[in-house]
């Protein structure tokens, strides 16, 4: 199943690497490409991802459309 998100997006749009939100969000930059793609995770990676995109956690639906 797919999950929609904006991740990808608002990455390029900061101008940052897949690398750097990996490192920011302390994840591996593997994870950022599965979340890019659509794929499931979990509730705590996307708190993480969502605050190293710069976004507090209720503008969750700017990043994650559930």
């Amino acid at each position: 199943m797919r999950v929609k998100n904006c991740v990808r997006k608002i990455r390029e749009q900061r101008l940052m690497s897949k690398a750097e939100l990996a490192r920011l969000a302390g994840v591996s930059p593997v994870t950022i490409d599965r979340i890019e793609r659509g794929e499931e995770c979990r509730m705590e990676t996307k708190r993480k991802i969502i605050l190293a995109l710069g976004f507090s956690l209720s503008d969750k639906d700017k990043v994650f459309q559930e």
